[in-house]
């Protein structure tokens, strides 16, 4: 009977991630499930973030301002979440409306991300998610709080109406006009890495 294999070393790449994951992980979790407020649905969420930023940080273009990265990550993968779920509940109710795409296209932002299947696709959608994170920075407040309270906090126009005291319509417009600037300001990465 051979011995039992002994754990191999861990490299100093290991260490960091490692100690960036045991950092980061409450803050990430507590962050997450404030958002998605199902504790299942948000661990899934945490695993997802983080079996991403172990095979980012592996590529040869470094990870700068890891916390920083986490928190986007797990940001665009809670868009994702709802988006989905949005996605499948419209087109639901589109169906019994006899309306196959569900919504009008021009307040969806429809954002393609490669799923995270080899070191090309990581690379590409982690560019493309700090592209989206950089286009909502530069959109108006009154746009991106629109966008940010619709598609990432999942509340309706009619919610967010009641709360700001501000117009449906008003809300309305300022998403579609926030939708219009991120399609066109994230199409060069798009072109770049030959999504459509």
């Amino acid at each position: 009977m051979s011995p039992p294999n002994s754990p191999q070393p861990m490299n100093d790449q290991d260490r960091d991630i490692t100690a960036t994951v045991l950092r980061e992980r409450a803050r990430l979790g507590n962050f997450i499930l404030r958002r998605v407020r199902d504790p299942d649905e948000a661990d899934d969420i945490l695993q997802d973030v983080f079996q991403e930023f172990v095979q980012a940080y592996r590529l040869p273009a470094p990870i700068e301002q890891a916390s920083a990265w986490l928190f986007r990550v797990a940001r665009n993968r809670i868009i994702d979440r709802f988006r989905k779920k949005k996605e499948q509940s419209v087109n639901e109710i589109g169906e019994m409306n006899g309306d196959p795409d569900g919504e009008d296209s021009e307040y969806r932002l429809d954002l393609a991300l490669p799923a995270p299947d080899g070191p090309e696709a990581v690379h590409a959608r982690s560019v493309l998610l700090r592209e989206l994170q950089q286009a909502l920075d530069e959109l108006p407040a009154s746009q991106r709080d629109v966008f940010v309270g619709h598609e990432l906090e999942g509340l309706s126009f009619k919610e967010m109406a009641s709360q700001s005291g501000v117009a449906v319509n008003t809300l309305l417009a300022r998403k579609r006009y926030a939708v219009l600037y991120l399609r066109a300001r994230l199409q060069v990465a798009y072109d770049e890495f030959g999504i459509y």
